[in-house]
This record gives structure tokens, sequence and C-alpha cells, in this order.
């Protein structure tokens, strides 16, 4: 039998810690709470995490700026909760590497529905995305190896990436030379849990990715924009198997 998936909560909120702790336990997650920031690094330094869910206003450093140093090393699954639920902050939760975004106050059920759909996109990939045997792809100078999940750039440095920015980029690798609709990318980004307020920032997903691929956002050479249409990965893709 798998061993329970562990969910690190970084709140400041006692009251919430402890329904959180309570509430994911009762749903068969092992759960570490903690409430600031220097408690998350510590705790990550010696238990394995399978997810972190992270409160947006923490005390001292914010979950702003922990999740972007995070994702500077990790491409753990990030839930970006915020007593705020207006478009910027959900434009935040995205630009900053979160997988997901809950505003408060939430149904716990709903976390944990969400927790559940992240945890599936981080293991699993759309279907036919490539042949089975493919190790690696090639673009444009980088690299990105399926195995690890790791980019590489010309120089050989890896480059971090998100769990929903492996993913587009997987996307894009499928279909080069395709013009793919919003619609569609979420469509395979996220099947049919596309319809939710936070899937409608496709366009801030894209040009995250562009920044990690050095695509300059007003003349792309990597990605680009289709006026009315949606997006074209205008590289060549070669596959190592």
């Amino acid at each position: 039998m798998a061993p329970a998936d562990h969910i690190l909560v970084v709140d400041d909120d006692t009251e919430i810690r402890a329904l959180l702790k309570e509430y994911l336990t009762r749903h068969a997650f092992r759960v570490t709470a903690v409430a600031d920031g220097p408690s998350m690094e510590q705790v990550m330094e010696d238990l394995h995490f399978d997810m972190v869910v992270l409160d947006l206003m923490l005390p001292g450093e914010d979950g702003v700026s922990l999740c972007r140093k995070l994702r500077r090393r990790s491409t753990i699954p990030v839930i970006m909760l915020t007593a705020r639920g207006g478009e910027t902050e959900r434009v935040i939760g995205l630009e900053t590497g979160a997988d997901d975004y809950l505003p408060k106050p939430f149904n716990p059920q709903e976390l944990v529905a969400r927790i559940n759909s992240v945890l599936r996109r981080a293991r699993s990939l759309p279907e036919d995305l490539w042949p089975e045997d493919a190790q690696a792809f090639r673009f444009g100078g980088w690299r990105l190896q399926t195995t690890t999940r790791q980019l590489q750039n010309s120089e050989g440095t890896v480059v971090p990436l998100s769990g929903a920015e492996y993913r587009l980029l997987c996307i894009f690798l499928r279909y080069p030379n395709t013009v793919l609709s919003r619609d569609r990318l979420m469509e395979l980004l996220r099947g049919h849990e596309s319809n939710t307020p936070f899937d409608r920032s496709m366009d801030v997903q894209v040009s995250r990715l562009r920044q990690r691929l050095r695509d300059d956002g007003r003349n792309p050479g990597i990605i680009r924009a289709v006026r009315g249409e949606g997006y074209v990965f205008a590289l060549p893709v070669e596959v190592e198997k």
C-alpha cells in the first residue's frame, strides 16, 4: 500500500492550521503545519512533502517571496491561500509559480478536491503527449529531460520549472508549429477541471514559461501569439529515445 501523501500547511492563523491538520488527516493525508517562512524552510530540510498549502499573507516573509524561493529549487506542487480573492491575487499566485489558488474563506472539502486534482496533474501528463520511449526533447539549444523533468539551457544550466510550467511546455513540445487556442491549451493542461476562474489566466502562464525560456515577450521567437487564435510553438523539436 502506498504511503499517504504528506502535505505541508503554512499559515499564521492558529485556528486554520488546526482545522486543516484535522480535516486533511481525516482524508488520509499526513499533515505538518507551521506558522511562518523560517519554520517552513526548517521542516522542508528534514522531511519530504508532496505538496505545500501556502498562505499568501504571512508575517515576515510573505507567501509570494516563499513561493518564488521554493520554485528556484523545487517543482513541488503549491496551492496558494489568501484572504483576498480578486484577479490580482490570482495573477500573483500564477506569477510566483503556484499550481492552484484558493481564496479565504474556503470550504475544506474544496481544498481536499483541489489537492487531489493538483497531485494527479503533477504525476501525469495528457494522454499521448509523446512516445513512451522518449527520454528528452531538444529545441533551440534547450533540452527537456522527461525522466527528471529538468530543463537545461545551452550552457547546461538547469532552469527550474513549476509543475504547471513543465506541463505547459510538454504540451507545446507535443504540438510544435501548431496553433493552439487558449481553450485547447487549458483542455490539454487540466482537462475537465479547466472551468475555474484561476484557469482564465492562461496568458500569465505562457508569459511565465517565456521568461523561463528567455523568450522576449515583446518579440517572442519560441512561443508566439496568433492574434485572435492562441499560441504556437515556433521551433522544431527533436526527440531523444
